[in-house]
């Protein structure tokens, strides 16, 4: 089940689900332990001595207050006579989740209207050894495990901050199903304490005019100790929760609008989803610097794990297009989470937690009875590729030169040395991590890292460094042209196998990830061999459907749609817009654009109502697939219309500088001076 709404701090996470489910929660690191395991925390409306949850009876519609992390759900349920409009913040600061429900009586008769808020919390994970109570001190319920606690509490109208009715109980053993079922005939037991898996709910009373509305207000404050849960709860009422949303909404106003971007001539509906992808992505960054994959933890049914990680590759991309929207103050804590977790060789591991741990991997260290390293080596090449463009773009010396020993020269080593007989990398893991052997994305990344390190060695004045990086990297080139383009095919492989006579065995399944070749900038976008290549991947992987769009790569069979038929796979949204980048690429006027904006379109039509976006979708239904949001897919969003405007505006020079008329004044003294 997607998660529709994200929203966060850095420090505190909260996914809401399609039915206005609370499906996530993350603290203190995104990514980190989910303190839901998936588990929904459902809202329930009594009212006229009839109950209903919302998941079950009321229409929601779920949306984003424009340009905040602030939701903006409408909730209607016909029958009953009612409509909740409903606000959900992460407040900036404080971590807390502050919610408003504006209950509307439909009806010309004066109404009583309970809300009940059911808290399914598994404190790290687990459901073992938690414990849920009343605090009648704070008027609050209390869930808490090791060092994690969670105050549930809230206000209607002029009365005393506190919950008017509460029960907490057992969950998932002994055959109960949840303190839940007490809710449904509107009365809560009131009992105040219980251990092991547990649950609670805690309610709300309203009375409504003829016609009229009321607010309620409901919170959970988050720490380490019970003291911290009372001090936010404090926070909340003191400065009033009110106020604590229409500051958080005023700072992601601020936030998203900080840099000007130029947006002239993009379609508004792609306009408004560039802002809220950088706004989702903004979410999926824990406060340490780690960028997340995915926080929806439905897909931990699919291999009993998730996507809640930092994968270096995935970071160093999402942090490339933010870089290029402006965002250096979002991007330098995860170069600098990079510094920390590299390994003393140079390489950087398969994927890390947030807290900087090693993450769970499936790549061995073994093969054919020989020691190999379990790694993908474009997650080495990509973060130095990542880091010169941040470098070349903002100038700050002072934040880079830390990096400079400790960080970029073991990874260009590291590179220059993890090569065959050939110039070409040694085989690693695959960007789709599914096959072992020497990639044409990962050679790209690996020579785009190595032109990277080279011109970081020309700038702090190591002239031989560079030129013996730059060397290396000319190797591969060459080596690259020699084996991985085929000419019968006239097209470039996606992948070749060392045999055992030294030669390789190409892979001929047509792959997007070849894009990466003019992506990187190995090969200009209007190189005859790319065109072609390009041509053949759009020719191939375009699904045949009524929705479109671009698969992975023949046959791929990840997250496939039972009724697939032959479709090639399913379409990706990073995919799509890597060939609105190529479009893009070798545009020469602004009607060679054209294609490329459909594409964008194409995106844009299939986000959610909230814009986020998913990996995939189904090529029938459109529905979304895997993990939503992804925030590889909002991240090319970004960097794909950055690059159309970017074009469009170098069609129109000024007369007197020579530079595009919609392009901020900026110097990029490294590029000139390095070419």
């Amino acid at each position: 089940m997607p998660r529709d709404i994200p929203i966060g701090n850095g420090r505190l996470l909260v996914n809401f689900d399609d039915r206005y489910h609370l499906r996530d929660i993350y603290f203190p690191h995104i990514g980190g332990r989910n303190h839901t395991a998936g588990h929904r925390f459902g809202l329930g409306v009594w009212a006229d001595g009839a109950f209903s949850w919302v998941h079950d009876s009321w229409r929601v519609e779920q949306r984003y207050v424009e340009e905040t992390l602030a939701t903006d759900v409408v909730l209607t349920n016909d029958a009953a006579g009612l409509r909740i409009a409903c606000t959900d913040v992460v407040d900036f600061h404080e971590y807390a989740l502050v919610r408003r429900l504006v209950v509307t009586n439909l009806r010309a008769q004066q109404r009583e209207v309970r809300l009940f808020f059911h808290n399914d919390f598994h404190i790290g994970g687990t459901e073992i050894g938690d414990t849920a109570y009343y605090d009648l001190s704070q008027r609050a319920l209390v869930h808490y495990k090791d060092g994690r606690w969670f105050l549930m509490s809230g206000q209607t109208g002029n009365r005393p901050p506190g919950l008017d009715q509460w029960a907490v109980g057992k969950k998932e053993s002994d055959g109960k199903e949840g303190t839940w079922r007490d809710a449904e005939d509107g009365v809560l037991s009131g009992s105040t304490v219980v251990q092991g898996a547990v649950d609670s709910v805690g309610a709300l009373q309203l009375v409504l005019g003829e016609n009229g509305s009321e607010s309620a207000w409901y919170w959970i404050g988050c720490g380490y100790s019970y003291q911290d849960v009372a001090t936010v709860n404090a926070v909340i009422v003191d400065k009033s929760p009110e106020r604590l949303q229409a500051r958080t909404k005023a700072y992601w106003k601020v936030w998203a609008n900080a840099e000007d971007n130029d947006l002239e001539g993009v379609p508004d509906a792609v306009a408004r989803l560039f802002k809220r992808s950088l706004l989702t992505i903004s979410t999926q960054i824990d406060h340490h610097g780690g960028i997340v994959a995915a926080t929806d933890y439905d897909i931990a049914t699919y291999a009993r794990d998730t996507y809640a990680y930092v994968w270096p590759r995935d970071g160093a991309l999402v942090a490339s297009a933010l870089d290029d929207a402006g965002y250096d103050g979002t991007t330098r804590p995860f170069f600098d989470f990079l510094s920390k977790v590299q390994s003393p060789e140079g390489y950087w591991m398969h994927k890390f937690n947030t807290d900087g741990t090693l993450a769970s991997s499936w790549h061995p260290w073994v093969r054919d009875g020989k020691r190999q390293l379990p790694i993908q080596e474009d997650e080495t090449g990509l973060p130095l590729w990542a880091l010169w463009r941040h470098f070349d773009r903002h100038h700050d010396v002072e934040f880079i030169t830390p990096f400079y020993k400790g960080m970029i020269r073991p990874a260009a080593e590291f590179m220059l040395r993890y090569v065959d007989a050939e110039g070409l990398p040694k085989p690693s893991y695959d960007l789709w991590e599914e096959r072992w052997g020497i990639h044409a994305w990962t050679v790209a990344a690996t020579w785009a890292g190595l032109m990277a390190a080279s011109r970081f060695f020309a700038t702090f004045g190591d002239r031989d460094d560079a030129e013996h990086m730059a060397g290396a990297a000319e190797r591969m080139k060459q080596a690259t042209l020699e084996h991985f383009w085929h000419e019968g095919e006239r097209r470039f492989v996606r992948t070749l196998t060392p045999d055992d006579d030294g030669g390789y065995t190409p892979d001929m399944t047509v792959d997007a990830s070849v894009g990466g070749l003019f992506q990187l900038g190995m090969f200009d976008a209007s190189d005859p061999r790319i065109v072609s290549t390009m041509e053949d991947v759009r020719a191939r992987l375009w699904l045949k459907t009524p929705v479109g769009g671009l698969a992975r790569y023949e046959r791929d069979q990840y997250q496939r749609a039972p009724d697939a038929g032959d479709v090639p796979g399913n379409p990706w949204f990073v995919c799509t817009l890597w060939l609105a980048q190529w479009q893009i690429a070798r545009a020469t006027s602004e009607a060679e654009l054209q294609p490329a904006a459909e594409l964008m379109q194409w995106v844009a039509d299939r986000a959610l109502p909230s814009g986020v976006l998913a990996e995939q979708v189904d090529p029938y239904s459109d529905a979304p697939l895997s993990v939503s949001p992804l925030t590889w897919s909002h991240a090319e969003l970004v960097r794909t219309v950055l690059q159309m405007t970017r074009k469009r505006a170098s069609f129109n020079l000024c007369p007197t500088c020579g530079r595009p008329k919609h392009e901020p004044e900026r110097v990029s003294f490294l590029s000139e001076r390095l070419g």
